[in-house]
C-alpha cells in the first residue's frame, strides 16, 4: 500500500502525531542552527573590528622621529679602491655620529629639537668586510637641554639608530650641542657639529677639487640609518674627551656624511 505523506503514527495512550510535524521540528532546529552561527559570526567581526581599532589607534599615537644626520670617521668614505684599500685595517676604526632631532618621541618621550652625538673607537676599519670591527667603545655626549628621560632617549635612540656600534657605551657626557645645516633640496652646503669641547665636526659639499685617482665613488655605506644621505669633506673631525684612551684632530678628508633619517 502506498504511505500517505502525512502518515499518523499511532501510539497507545497518545494522541497521534503527523509524521510532517516532525519534519517541521527538525526545520526549527536548523533554523535555529543557522542563526547561532550568524550570532557567532557577529561577535566574531566585533572583536576583529576591535582589534583592527586598537592596532590603528597605537599607529596613530606612535609618532616617527626625523631629523638631521650628520658622520665623519677617519678613513675616506668617497674615493677609489686604490686610496681604501690602503687605509684598510690601518685607519677607518674612529667615528663621530650625530643626530639632531627635528621632530618626535622615542618610547613616548618627546625629543624635539634635542641633539645626541656618538663617539666611536672601534677594533677595525668600519665598513671592512672581511675584519669585524667589533667589539667597539663608545662615548656618548647628550644635549644639557635634556632631562634625565630624555638623555636615556637620546642615547637608547642612538644605539637603535646604529645597531651594534654604539652598544658598548663606556661614558655618557652632557655637554651644549649645536648643530647647524646649510642647504636645500637633499644637497648640503656646509655643516656644524659641536658638542662642547668633547667633539666637533665642520663639513663641506665635495667640489672637482677633491678628485685624487678620478675614478671616486661612495665606498663605504653611513654607519646609521638615513632616509637620504651624501658624503663630504670632513674640513673638521675632532674628539678630545675621555673613555676611548685616545684623540684625534682631522682636517680635510672626504670622510663625511651628512643627510636625514627618520624611524
Amino acid at each position: 500500500m502506498a504511505s500517505s505523506p502525512n502518515r499518523a503514527i499511532v501510539r497507545p495512550g497518545n494522541a497521534a502525531v503527523t509524521a510532517k510535524g516532525t519534519c517541521d521540528n527538525i526545520g526549527t532546529i536548523s533554523n535555529q542552527k543557522l542563526e547561532g552561527e550568524s550570532v557567532m559570526r557577529k561577535m566574531m567581526l566585533v572583536a576583529a573590528s576591535a582589534v583592527v581599532l586598537l592596532i590603528l589607534s597605537a599607529a596613530a599615537n606612535a609618532q616617527s622621529i626625523s631629523g638631521d644626520y650628520i658622520e665623519t670617521r677617519s678613513a675616506d668614505v668617497w674615493t677609489g679602491s686604490c686610496v681604501a684599500n690602503g687605509e684598510m685595517n690601518l685607519t677607518g676604526d674612529q667615528a663621530i655620529l650625530a643626530w639632531r632631532v627635528t621632530k618626535g618621541q622615542w618610547k613616548g618621550v618627546t625629543l624635539d629639537g634635542l641633539s645626541v652625538v656618538g663617539v666611536v673607537k672601534a677594533s677595525a676599519t668600519l665598513g671592512d668586510e672581511y675584519n669585524n670591527p667589533y667589539p667597539a667603545k663608545a662615548v656618548m655626549i647628550v644635549d644639557e637641554k635634556a632631562c634625565d628621560d630624555q638623555q636615556k632617549a637620546l642615547v637608547e635612540f642612538a644605539q637603535a639608530m646604529s645597531g651594534e656600534l654604539l652598544k658598548n657605551v663606556v661614558r655618557v657626557e652632557v655637554a651644549p650641542i649645536k648643530v647647524e645645516v646649510s642647504g636645500h633640496n637633499g644637497h648640503y652646503d656646509r655643516t656644524l657639529v659641536k658638542a662642547g669641547n668633547i667633539a666637533g665636526i665642520e663639513t663641506r659639499a665635495i667640489n672637482g677639487k677633491d678628485h685624487l685617482c678620478g675614478n671616486e665613488d661612495v665606498f663605504y655605506q653611513p654607519l646609521a640609518a638615513t632616509v637620504h644621505s651624501m658624503p663630504a669633506v670632513a674640513e673638521l673631525d675632532k674628539f678630545d674627551g675621555d673613555g676611548l684612551n685616545v684623540s684625534w684632530t682631522v682636517h680635510g678628508k672626504r670622510s663625511a656624511f651628512v643627510g636625514t633619517f627618520a624611524r
